[in-house]
């Protein structure tokens, strides 16, 4: 009996450190997997930061052309004989606003 209890010891300390060897493993693998999600995470929000600064940029950039479209249309005599021609048509729109 005393050599059966000795082998059950033995077992169970096997198992014991077995187990503990395995949730070792297991809550290295989950840290890991958690860096990763970070620097995922980070990677997005960097490029997240990046694309708003870009938006930003182009929204500016798109006013600006706006206002510049709108002062040229004040101007622009080919445009107002283009625009006559849609509501008003003529045989040759293009010859009327060339200079003779």
């Amino acid at each position: 009996d005393v050599f059966q209890s000795h082998e059950e010891d033995d077992r169970k300390v096997r198992r014991r450190e077995k187990n503990r060897v395995a949730a070792q493993r297991s809550r290295k693998k989950q840290t890991q997997k958690a860096d990763k999600l970070h620097e995922e995470y980070e990677s997005l929000e960097q490029e997240n930061t990046s694309l708003k600064r870009e938006i930003g940029k182009l929204t500016d950039e798109m006013k600006h052309l706006s206002e510049v479209l709108k002062d040229h249309e004040k101007i622009c005599p080919l445009l107002h004989c283009t625009m006559n021609f849609v509501t008003i048509p003529r045989p040759d729109p293009l010859a009327s606003c060339l200079p003779r």
